[in-house]
C-alpha cells in the first residue's frame, strides 16, 4: 500500500512538472525531426510516428482529438503579445492580436493568421454537429470553431492549450 501511495505521489509530480513545461522543451523539439516553425510542406506522418515523438498529453489531444479541460489551459487566460505556433509541427496559427477573452474555458481566437494556417472538418462526435480546427500543416487537432465571436470574424475559435506554443514578440531596442 506504501509503495503504491508513493507511486501516485510520484506520477502526480511528473504530471505537474509536465503542465508547467509546456507542450514541448527545448530537448524535446531536437528529437521532433518535423518541427520547425519556417517549413510549409505538409507532413503526412502517421500517429505511430508522432507517439513515438509528442508527449503523451499533446499526443492525446492533438492526434486522438481528446479536449483540455475547461480553464486548465496556461493560455486560457494568457494576455502576451506573440505568435502562437502548432505545438506539433511549428507551423504558424495566431497572432496574439486575434486572442480574445471568453468566459468558455479555452484560449479563443477571432481568425487564424493566413489562411492556409488551419484546416477544418466535420466533427460529430457526441452527438453534436462542429467544425473541429486542425493544423493546415500536421492534421492535428486543435479544438473547434464557433460562429460566436466577436468583430471582425464573428468566429470562435476555441482551441487546446496544449496543442499551442507561444513565442513573444522581439523586444524593440
Amino acid at each position: 500500500m506504501k509503495s503504491l501511495i508513493i507511486k501516485i505521489a510520484f506520477s502526480l509530480l511528473l504530471i505537474t512538472m509536465a503542465e508547467k513545461s509546456g507542450a514541448q522543451s527545448g530537448n524535446f523539439k531536437t528529437n521532433n525531426p518535423y518541427y520547425s516553425r519556417t517549413a510549409t510542406t505538409p507532413l503526412k506522418v502517421s500517429n505511430a510516428e508522432w507517439k513515438k515523438i509528442l508527449k503523451p498529453e499533446l499526443y492525446q489531444v492533438a492526434r486522438e482529438g481528446a479536449t483540455e479541460t475547461a480553464f486548465t489551459g496556461k493560455y486560457d487566460e494568457f494576455d502576451e503579445k506573440g505568435t502562437y505556433f502548432c505545438a506539433v509541427c511549428g507551423n504558424p496559427l495566431f497572432l496574439s492580436t486575434s486572442k480574445f477573452a471568453t468566459t468558455c474555458g479555452w484560449p479563443s481566437f477571432y481568425q487564424p493568421l493566413t489562411k492556409n494556417s488551419v484546416k477544418y472538418r466535420k466533427d460529430t462526435s457526441y452527438n453534436m454537429i462542429r467544425s473541429e480546427v486542425l493544423c493546415g500543416r500536421c492534421d492535428s487537432h486543435l479544438g473547434h470553431i464557433f460562429d460566436d465571436g466577436p468583430n471582425p470574424t464573428g468566429k470562435r475559435f476555441c482551441m487546446n492549450s496544449v496543442c499551442l506554443e507561444f513565442v513573444p514578440n522581439s523586444k524593440k531596442k
